[in-house]
């Protein structure tokens, strides 16, 4: 009698393959939208950071030089900020919503400037309101 050889052969078969790229989409596809949502928030997050320092410097700006800015870019060259900042929900900072101020109640009645910033954007934040309207 003879022992009889068995042999092993390395691998996967196809069924250990299909399972472990089950469970692999399955993981992705739980991560993917999880992730999303992390960076819209992010970007909600420095939009909020971004309009409040535009407004901030923008009441500052009428404070000190007695009439508000004709333009964001009026801030930057008077030193009030480096650059005019990105709006993150659009991906650029010339899209920004300027208001300007009613020519009776503004503080130099001669020459109306900005009175508030918003999003340029027609998106929808993660809470149900409009970017635009922050």
């Amino acid at each position: 009698m003879t022992p009889r050889l068995t042999r092993r052969r390395a691998g996967y078969t196809l069924i250990e393959i299909i399972i472990v790229m089950t469970i692999i989409s399955i993981l992705v596809s739980i991560a993917v939208p999880i992730y999303q949502k992390m960076v819209q928030r992010t970007k909600e997050t420095v939009l909020r950071n971004n309009l409040f320092t535009i407004r901030t410097v923008i009441d500052e700006f009428t404070y000190d030089k007695q009439k508000g800015p004709q333009s964001l870019e009026d801030l930057v060259q008077a030193g009030y900020l480096r650059q005019v900042p990105e709006d993150p929900i659009t991906g650029s900072n010339s899209t920004w919503k300027i208001i300007m101020e009613d020519a009776l109640t503004s503080v130099s009645q001669t020459e109306p400037g900005i009175y508030d910033v918003r999003s340029g954007s027609d998106k929808t934040s993660l809470e149900g309101t409009p970017y635009a309207e922050w």
